[in-house]
């Protein structure tokens, strides 16, 4: 089935020097743009990430510290990589989770404020593990009859991605879907805003939810001590907790929720 599209939708994938999506960093990226009228257009890159690739790592994807030392820092690709994305709805496999967060920190990190949350994020893995219950071969198996070649390659994992969805919503077009609440739906539709809202774990205000919002819309902590309590609450009434978490090993990205929350505050 092909993809019904307002806006274009770039599968990518990343390989990276680990995930801790505070600290790691890029070593490749692959986009795969398929616009509205069904072209494709394709970006593949590898990313000297300025630090040490773990051997742990270059074992899973391939690339080791000689592979990229001659080749462009994240920030000096970041402005062709935020304008290869403009406009576009991003897809991938558990890309809610890791990939989108840690590019969102590359970006911060190469200086260029990409307004994420204003796109549409379809993470092709949530529906599966949803409909399904299990890794991207195993999913390109079962939906494509295919054996997945050069696994953690990342062209042929975003490629990979983007044949999943179009078979899921093959498989799962008018398939019913219990949530943990007992609502019944058919949620796996060809549209880029019912895939967006079904593959999103939780009502994340930050990437990995460190911030959530609440039933009624209001931001609170969701770890720590202050798990629960609506932020601006803690915000007044612990003021060295703002200090802690920016001074702490939390994403960029996070830092920036927080300090948005806390500017917003201070302009009431």
């Amino acid at each position: 089935m092909d993809l019904k599209l307002n806006n274009p939708l770039v599968f990518f994938d990343l390989e990276t020097t680990g995930i801790n999506i505070a600290s790691d960093r890029i070593v490749e990226i692959a986009l795969l743009k398929i616009k509205p009228n069904g072209e494709k257009e394709e970006m593949l890159m590898r990313i000297n990430p300025e630090i040490h690739i773990p051997e742990q790592s270059s074992k899973i994807h391939g690339i080791y510290d000689s592979d990229v030392e001659n080749e462009p820092s994240f920030r000096e690709v970041a402005k062709k990589v935020a304008a290869f994305i403009e406009g576009c709805d991003l897809a991938g496999f558990n890309s809610n989770r890791f990939d989108i967060p840690l590019l969102a920190e590359e970006f911060l990190r190469a200086g260029i404020d990409i307004d994420m949350k204003k796109r549409k994020f379809v993470d092709i893995q949530a529906i599966f593990h949803k409909m399904e219950k299990r890794t991207l071969s195993a999913a390109y198996k079962l939906y494509c009859n295919k054996d997945l070649e050069d696994a953690h390659s990342a062209m042929a994992d975003t490629k990979a991605t983007y044949e999943i969805l179009k078979a899921q919503l093959d498989v799962y077009e008018k398939t019913e879907y219990e949530d943990n609440r007992g609502n019944v739906s058919t949620p796996v539709k060809n549209d880029v805003n019912a895939l967006s809202e079904f593959s999103s774990y939780d009502k994340n205000v930050d990437f990995l939810g460190r911030i959530i919002y609440d039933e009624n819309g209001v931001e609170i902590f969701n770890f720590g001590k202050n798990k629960g309590k609506p932020v601006e609450q803690v915000l007044k009434e612990q003021p060295g907790y703002y200090g802690w978490i920016m001074n702490g090993d939390f994403p960029l990205y996070t830092k920036k929720v927080l300090t948005n929350i806390k500017l917003r505050d201070l302009k009431k």
